[in-house]
């Protein structure tokens, strides 16, 4: 089987692997990587492993980038959906303020 040396000095097998710095890959990338894995295994099989020797870092490496983005992604997703139910206790409680302010004022007019 063909291995890569990886940036955080592991070695890995193939992309399905958990080799993304010890953490566990998103399920998305993951399947991914195992397409293009059985994609890799199949020109080794036909033309042999020179043909990938080279690409295949290359695509670990966009893999764990992708991986990176989408985790990312996902922590702005929940952080924006924080934010947005913040701002809606905020309006709450500005609209509840505003008409307890002009009952105020009209009680004193």
């Amino acid at each position: 089987m063909l291995e890569i040396q990886l940036d955080d000095g592991g070695v890995g097998g193939y992309p399905g692997d958990d080799y993304c710095s010890g953490s566990v890959m998103s399920e998305r990338v993951s399947g991914l990587a195992n397409s293009i894995y059985r994609e890799f295994e199949r020109l080794i099989h036909c033309y042999d492993e020179e043909v990938v020797k080279e690409l295949m870092p290359l695509v670990v490496t966009v893999l764990e980038n992708l991986d990176s983005v989408l985790t990312d992604n996902q922590e702005h997703e929940v952080e924006l959906e924080l934010l947005r139910e913040d701002n809606e206790q905020l309006l709450t409680q500005y609209e509840r303020e505003k008409a307890l302010r002009k009952q105020a004022e009209e009680g004193s007019a």
